[in-house]
């Protein structure tokens, strides 16, 4: 099974009468997504390692930098 972001979410469409359902699997988020998510201060860290599994996946080199104080 693909990892999950987020879970799955119903969107009911009301010109058809149906429900959509509309899935957030890491596999299809691009790099500048993930690396957003990563940095994001409320992700948690759970989350975290499963992106950054992801990028070791597709062969992505994460860089770390610390801020520098003014």
């Amino acid at each position: 099974m693909p990892i999950k972001f987020k879970p799955s979410q119903k969107t009911y469409i009301k010109a058809l009468g149906k429900t959509r359902t509309e899935h957030f699997y890491i596999k299809s988020m691009n790099k500048f997504q993930l690396f957003k998510e990563i940095n994001n201060k409320n992700t948690k860290p759970k989350v975290k390692q499963k992106l950054l599994n992801e990028l070791a996946r597709r062969r992505i080199a994460v860089v770390w930098d610390t801020p520098k104080e003014a």
